[in-house]
C-alpha cells in the first residue's frame, strides 16, 4: 500500500512540469500577451497532434526515431570499446585529448557539407552525421569514467592478488559505468537533435524535422509547435529509458 502511495505521489509530482507548461502557454494566449498568428493555443497544438497523427505525423516520428536509434547504436558500438580502451591507458589518452576535444566542441552541423558530400543526401548521411557527434560524447565519457576509478577499490584488488586483466574486469569496467550511462544519455539526445536538424536542412521526404520545416513554410503554426511537442516528448522518452535501464544495471552505484 505505502509502495502504491509513492508510485501514485512520483507521478503527481512528474506532472507538475507539463500542467505548468499548459497553464502558463494557456495564460499567455487568452490574454492576448502574444498575437495568436504567432502562438495558437495549447488545445489547438493538441488538436493538431491528434489530428496529423493518421495523416503521416505517426509515420513521421517513427522515421526519426528509426534514425536516431541506427545513429546511436552505431556510436555506441564504436564509442564504448574504443573509450574503454583510451581510458585504460591515461597517456594514450592525452596524446589524443586533442581531437577528441576539437571534434566534440565543433558544431556537428558544420559537418554537414562534409558529410554530404562523402555520403551524398541519402539516410546514411544523416545517420553518419549523427553517429559521429554521439560517438565522441560517448567515446569521452566512458573513457572518463574508466581513467576515475576509484584508485582505493583497484588497489585493494590488486593487494589481494588480482591480475591485471581481473582488476580491470571486476573493478575498473563497473566503476566507469556511471559515467558510461551519462555519456549513453547525451550520446541518444545528441544523436536525436542532429537527425531532426539533418532531416530539415539535408533532403528528406519524411522525419519530424522534415514536418517542422514544411510547417514553418505553410505557417501552419499548429502543427509546427506540434510537431515540435512530439520532438521533445521523444526525447524525453528515449532519456527516461536510460535512466531506467541505468537505475536497473547500475544499482550499486556510488556505493
Amino acid at each position: 500500500m505505502q509502495s502504491d502511495i509513492s508510485g501514485w505521489r512520483r507521478w503527481g509530482f512528474m506532472a507538475i512540469g507539463p500542467l505548468a507548461l499548459f497553464l502558463i502557454w494557456y495564460g499567455v494566449f487568452a490574454a492576448g500577451l502574444v498575437t495568436p498568428k504567432l502562438l495558437p493555443s495549447p488545445v489547438r497544438t493538441l488538436q493538431a497532434i491528434w489530428e496529423n497523427m493518421g495523416t503521416g505525423l505517426g509515420q513521421d516520428f517513427l522515421y526519426t526515431l528509426q534514425r536516431t536509434l541506427h545513429a546511436f547504436a552505431l556510436a555506441a558500438i564504436l564509442g564504448v570499446p574504443l573509450g574503454i580502451v583510451v581510458g585504460a591507458s591515461e597517456k594514450f589518452y592525452r596524446s589524443i585529448e586533442f581531437l577528441i576535444d576539437f571534434f566534440r566542441s565543433t558544431p556537428a552541423t558544420a559537418m554537414f557539407p562534409l558529410f554530404m558530400i562523402i555520403f551524398g543526401l541519402g539516410d546514411f548521411s544523416k545517420i553518419s552525421v549523427a553517429a559521429f557527434a554521439a560517438f565522441l560524447v560517448i567515446l569521452f565519457n566512458v573513457a572518463y569514467g574508466v581513467m576515475h576509478a576509484r584508485p582505493t577499490r583497484m588497489l585493494a584488488a590488486r593487494v589481494m592478488g588480482a591480475s591485471r586483466l581481473r582488476v580491470f574486469k571486476d573493478v575498473m569496467f563497473y566503476e566507469s559505468l556511471p559515467q558510461t550511462f551519462i555519456g549513453l544519455r547525451t550520446g541518444v539526445s545528441m544523436a536525436l537533435v542532429v537527425i531532426v536538424v539533418a532531416e530539415m536542412f539535408i533532403g528528406s521526404d519524411n522525419g519530424l524535422g522534415k514536418r517542422i520545416i514544411d510547417s514553418q513554410i505553410t505557417f501552419d503554426l499548429p502543427q509546427l509547435y506540434g510537431t515540435i511537442l512530439v520532438s521533445g516528448i521523444l526525447g524525453y522518452g528515449l532519456n527516461l529509458l536510460f535512466l531506467a535501464a541505468e537505475k536497473l544495471l547500475v544499482h550499486w552505484a556510488g556505493r
